[in-house]
């Protein structure tokens, strides 16, 4: 290992590498900040220009497009509340909170550090179990998978604030605007009223731009001009007890990350939604999530990270995308010829190993440059609102346009809009809905898959040891909150006799 890790670093650390490293962290930053266009169009729009160059070199950039986007999403999920990608929404939860508080500053630091922290840590066991952890990877089947996104929903689901016969309702919500489009088992088309524009589906981003910036944006305008945030510089810059508070929670961001990152499918956005709900569930003030708290910032943001990097596990050692982007990536690999697998480690590690360290070199790129900025961006917020709520809607209309270059995508973003208004009117919880609409899909077809699998006994989920475990996880985290409401009322009950 450390041989490969010496070739590695001799790989990166050329001049032309480390050029295109730094140009495809600050363009996937610029890409991030824009709604709608997200790492994995960024970086097909740009396979082009990599075709001139090393494939080594090629994939460097195309990487640094792929994390720099990462942060990009957080600026204007904080900023704005506006997520370019399923993955970024936790962070609008507390970060914009924070930033309403005058706090955006240590926010886009504290993101900044988390993800940092995240990608040192999965580059470590990155480098360390890539192979081991790719063959239990392989071992996550459709009914395993089924059983994981059972969990997400059941997590979110129980850690929402407020009601949670609500927050299951809006889940439910969530997962019939996915079913919208084809029938993962008759292929028939179902929900879609005639139009062809729903054939495929009703796309996350339009839904979480909509619901977020768009639903933000009318609710403020409704509730009368707000005064620009006019916080000074000193409440902007990160405090040392920021970074102890958020110790624990990018530790065990990163952790969870980098254990969902591995599997195939949505796993920056199961991992950071999980992330949150961990760390709300072992924090001592629980009330605090949601208004404003640091953790709620730091955890998602490190899980996010380090799932973008144990990505490439299943993506490198198995030829299996473990997500949008990386799906796109694994395309350009093609492209220049490269045949990913288990025998690429072997073959080529002068390009995997110069790849894996370049993610390192390209988190320090951006430490470097974000930290210092994360109070400069926050100045952002004194822009007075009458200018600064129609250039939100006009970059989210634009975003959402560019997405397919097809105006119906900008019609979904103003009736989820009208939506998010709506839910924010009656005080009912987007992230339940969110996540049911991310992984609505995904539930689906692994439901349809494992029902092929057993011949449609899915009793026979009790056969599968991994996904028997996992759903018994949800299963206790579901019940011990109803236990516990019990208990309190039997004991109010007690007192009051």
């Amino acid at each position: 290992m450390w041989d490969n890790l010496w070739l590695g670093i001799s790989t990166a650390l050329t001049p032309v590498n480390l050029l295109w490293c730094l140009v495809g962290v600050v363009l996937g930053t610029v890409i991030g900040l824009l709604p709608g266009m997200g790492s994995a169009t960024g970086v097909a729009i740009l396979i082009p220009m990599t075709l001139t160059v090393e494939p080594v070199t090629a994939l460097i950039l195309l990487a640094g497009i792929y994390y720099g986007a990462q942060y990009g999403g957080t600026i204007t999920s904080v900023l704005l509340s506006t997520p370019g990608e399923a993955a970024s929404v936790v962070t609008t939860l507390d970060g914009y909170q924070m930033a309403r508080q005058g706090r955006a500053g240590a926010a886009l630091a504290i993101a900044a550090i988390g993800s940092f922290t995240a990608a040192l840590v999965s580059l470590v066991l990155l480098a360390a179990v890539a192979p081991p952890i790719a063959q239990v990877a392989l071992r996550f089947g459709p009914p395993e998978n089924l059983a994981v996104m059972v969990l997400a929903l059941v997590t979110m689901v129980v850690l929402t604030t407020g009601s949670t016969a609500r927050a299951a309702a809006m889940a439910a919500v969530g997962v019939l605007i996915a079913c919208v489009g084809i029938d993962a088992g008759t292929g028939q088309a179902r929900y879609t009223f005639g139009s062809i524009n729903l054939l495929s589906g009703i796309p996350y981003v339009e839904v979480v731009i909509g619901l977020f910036a768009v639903g933000e944006v009318l609710h403020q305008i409704r509730a009368g001009a707000v005064r620009p945030i006019r916080a000074s510089f000193r409440d902007l810059v990160i405090r040392r007890q920021d970074v102890r508070d958020s110790a624990g929670a990018i530790g065990r961001g990163s952790l969870v990350g980098f254990a969902l990152g591995t599997l195939p499918g949505a796993g920056s956005t199961l991992a950071s939604f999980l992330a949150y709900g961990l760390e709300k569930r072992l924090s001592r003030n629980r009330a605090a999530f949601g208004h404003g708290a640091i953790q709620g910032v730091a955890a998602p943001e490190s899980a996010n990270n380090a799932a973008a990097n144990a990505n490439f596990i299943p993506t490198l050692t198995l030829g299996i995308p473990g997500g949008a982007t990386t799906a796109v990536l694994l395309g350009a690999l093609t492209v220049y010829g490269i045949q990913p697998g288990p025998l690429l480690f072997t073959e080529q590690p002068e390009l995997v190993w110069g790849l894996l360290v370049s993610f390192f070199i390209g988190n320090v790129i951006l430490l470097v440059l974000n930290l210092p900025l994360a109070p400069v961006f926050a100045q952002l917020l004194r822009v007075p609102y009458g200018l600064l709520y129609p250039l939100i809607l006009m970059t989210c209309f634009v975003g959402a346009f560019a997405i397919d270059n097809n105006l119906f995508s900008v019609v979904l973003v103003a009736v989820f809009g009208l939506l998010g208004y709506g839910m924010k009117r009656l005080d009912l919880p987007m992230a339940p809905l969110v996540v049911g609409v991310v992984i609505g899909g995904l539930l689906e077809k692994a439901l349809v898959q494992s029902s092929a699998i057993f011949d449609g006994n899915l009793a026979l989920l009790a056969t599968r040891p991994i996904a028997v475990v996992i759903l018994a996880l949800a299963a206790a985290a579901l019940i011990t909150p109803l236990l516990a409401r019990r208990r309190a009322g039997r004991k109010e009950h007690a007192d009051v006799r």
